[in-house]
């Protein structure tokens, strides 16, 4: 009737992809997003911790949670402006990302297939600024519709006001701020292809694609994430754990004289970046167990839960990693999901 719905003392387990056993104070389930002005305005939400949660398949519960866990499961995608050789498309904060972007492809767009495959929700896209195989959604963003808890007032933000960088944006260095209800897009029907990426040149050859288009390109990275990762239906995961570390070019030249296989690439004049995968296998760590915490034997970046692993376990395990990385290269590893506490987000040097 409110256009939402209050649970106390809620379970997360089947709403995250680690599947870690944690609880919240209250999961608040909005059916319509223009009953969020409303809900913010009771003292009881106002004034508590409060995270927003799609699919939940970029966090990692260390405790139960001591506040407000949102959940925006609306769904819907429509085009609100024909350009011609682009479209603007609004989609809903709920829908499921892969979908989305099988629904673009199948809609004549292209621009989103080295993302295919990404887990998680529409809503959560513009917050990780996710990206794979060369592409970043930032570059698709239109703007991005949200409900602004300091302002206490619905806003539009256009992709500038996003600050978008590398796995990385306005959303995320803040995120109590701003609840997300829809993602406006700008679609292009024609867009060079990304196929430069590591794998999916030989992937296309061994799908004997010499042309590819963008549905080739989508069925490729397709072939790829499910060979090199870990289903997050069969094993507890939240994909790659630790973003790839961008240090100065100076470093990370000294470092190849020590490590001529280093797995690195110049993203400017001054900075290179690591990958992280290649660092993580290199320490030995690949497939490495503690208890039901582990490091995937399939990506060196992918840490996994065998089954009845804590939160706290994994994040124990992470960190482990991290020391290990620091210890043998001098190189700071920064974990891509948001990992939480009982008050909030960790602050993570």
């Amino acid at each position: 009737m409110n256009g939402y719905r209050v649970s106390e003392d809620a379970s997360l387990r089947g709403r995250n992809t680690f599947r870690v056993n944690a609880r919240a104070q209250l999961l608040i389930e909005v059916d319509d997003t223009h009953a969020l002005p409303d809900l913010f305005e009771l003292n009881g939400v106002r004034s508590r911790n409060l995270i927003t949660l799609g699919e939940g398949s970029n966090v990692l519960f260390t405790e139960d949670f001591d506040g407000i866990v949102l959940s925006l499961p609306s769904r819907g995608i429509r085009v609100i402006e024909d350009r011609g050789e682009a479209a603007v498309v609004r989609v809903e904060a709920g829908e499921n990302w892969h979908e989305f972007v099988l629904w673009s492809l199948a809609q004549g767009f292209c621009g989103l297939e080295n993302l295919a495959l990404i887990p998680g929700s529409v809503g959560a896209a513009p917050i990780q600024n996710i990206g794979a195989y060369g592409v970043e959604v930032c570059e698709f963003i239109h703007a991005v519709c949200a409900y602004d808890r300091n302002l206490a007032q619905m806003c539009r933000l256009e992709n500038a006001d996003c600050a978008f960088a590398y796995r990385d944006s306005a959303f995320k260095r803040d995120p109590g701020r701003h609840v997300i209800s829809t993602v406006e897009f700008l679609l292009p029907r024609t867009h060079a292809l990304h196929t430069g990426y590591a794998g999916i040149r030989e992937e296309l050859a061994a799908m004997n694609i010499a042309e590819p288009n963008a549905h080739a390109v989508a069925e490729a990275v397709i072939h790829l994430r499910t060979r090199k990762l870990p289903d997050p239906a069969v094993i507890g995961n939240a994909g790659s754990f630790f973003k790839n570390p961008i240090i100065a070019r100076d470093e990370a030249i000294a470092l190849r004289r020590s490590h001529p296989s280093l797995a690195a690439w110049n993203v400017s004049q001054n900075e290179t970046k690591l990958s992280a995968a290649w660092l993580v296998d290199a320490c030995g760590l690949k497939g490495l167990r503690q208890g039901d915490a582990g490091v995937s034997d399939r990506h060196a970046l992918v840490l996994v839960n065998h089954g009845q692993a804590s939160g706290a376990e994994i994040w124990a395990l992470a960190q482990h990693v991290r020391d290990s990385v620091k210890q043998r290269f001098g190189v700071n590893l920064q974990p891509e999901p948001l990992v939480l506490d009982r008050r909030g987000p960790l602050e993570i040097a």
